[in-house]
């Protein structure tokens, strides 16, 4: 079993904050987490500093190699410093 996992810490939302499935919109300086594992990433955030994570919406999603899943979690910091509600963005997904 292969797995993965990132952690971004200080990141500040944009206006508008992170969308969570537990605590609906989150703001201020949160931490990101992505984890992945058997063909599947996991996204979280919480309050930097705090002990809680909360599910960031749209997660988990499909992500077939840990390199896609390293960038989706640096999609997903940005989407976080963008706010408006951000949600766990869909990676462009290369042409065959």
């Amino acid at each position: 079993m292969s797995w993965a996992s990132w952690t971004t810490a200080g990141v500040y939302t944009g206006r508008g904050g992170v969308l969570t499935d537990e605590a609906g919109v989150v703001t201020g300086d949160v931490t990101v987490h992505t984890t992945w594992t058997e063909g599947e990433a996991r996204v979280a955030v919480q309050y930097s500093g705090a002990s809680d994570w909360f599910t960031m919406s749209g997660s988990p999603v499909p992500c077939s190699t840990e390199m896609e899943s390293r960038d989706l979690h640096d999609a997903v910091v940005e989407a976080v410093r963008n706010g408006a509600g951000a949600t766990v963005p869909n990676l462009p997904r290369p042409q065959r």
